[in-house]
């Protein structure tokens, strides 16, 4: 079997997360290749500690790839940049990037880079987060321009897990809100799965449909050069809203 020329995407995850590596399999198909390495195990940790510990681990965390020629890669971690804010995930991604001689980019950052390519200014936020964490990201988007309309918060059982969230329970939690079917919405974090109700929900063709992990895989296949978008549908979608590179 030989090697495949497609580009190559790493994936840094957090240890626990179910959700990127199903995803990215899902948007990618085999228009790439994507390599995936995981942060260390926090078990002491309370979550603002394991997410500022991520930080701060991640430069030697993104060097285990080692010489693994990679074309860009995505920190599929959003809560822990938006510790950063905008200008500060922006410098701190920079950095890596230099340091690891390939494009870095935080998945918030990402999403940041398709709303600005959306010419994105008003949009709905979807948060499987705790309430602190959940103004955290707001705090982020706001920051960087974009004006949040409305928060919908999304438990599992009343409990804020993004992992334990369903596809039925993340639906039935969005119609009790009652969202204008012309919101534009942004399901935050990369661990609570989505596809399946982006899909759903991508009835009107026009309507802005954004994950975590949709953006970035969307921001990867751009920066690591691939000719084309891809075969799935919502990666399609979203290239055709957002333009060329």
């Amino acid at each position: 079997m030989g090697i495949p020329s497609v580009p190559r995407i790493g994936l840094v995850v957090p240890p626990e997360n179910p959700t990127a590596e199903p995803e990215y399999g899902h948007l990618l198909g085999l228009g790439a290749a994507f390599h995936t390495t995981r942060f260390p195990t926090t078990p002491d940790s309370g979550l603002r500690e394991m997410l500022d510990t991520y930080n701060d681990v991640l430069p030697d965390v993104l060097a285990g790839f080692g010489r693994l020629p990679l074309d860009a890669a995505v920190v599929a971690c959003s809560a822990s940049h938006y510790l950063h804010a905008p200008d500060g995930d922006r410098k701190f991604c920079a950095e890596l990037s230099a340091r690891t001689g390939f494009p870095v980019r935080s998945s918030a950052l990402a999403t940041l880079d398709a709303c600005e390519a959306l010419g994105l200014t008003r949009l709905t936020l979807v948060s499987p987060y705790e309430p602190w964490l959940t103004d955290l990201s707001r705090t982020y988007w706001e920051q960087a321009g974009i004006t949040v309309d409305r928060v919908v918060q999304v438990s599992a059982d009343g409990v804020f897990d993004p992992y334990a969230v369903t596809t039925e329970g993340l639906l039935a939690q969005l119609r009790q809100q009652d969202v204008p079917e012309d919101a534009a919405l942004l399901f935050t974090g990369t661990g609570m799965f989505t596809l399946d109700a982006l899909a759903e929900l991508g009835g009107h063709p026009d309507r802005v449909l954004l994950s975590s992990n949709l953006a970035s895989v969307w921001w990867a296949l751009r920066a690591a050069g691939a000719g084309r978008v891809g075969e799935h549908p919502l990666l399609r979608r979203l290239a055709r809203r957002a333009g060329p590179a």
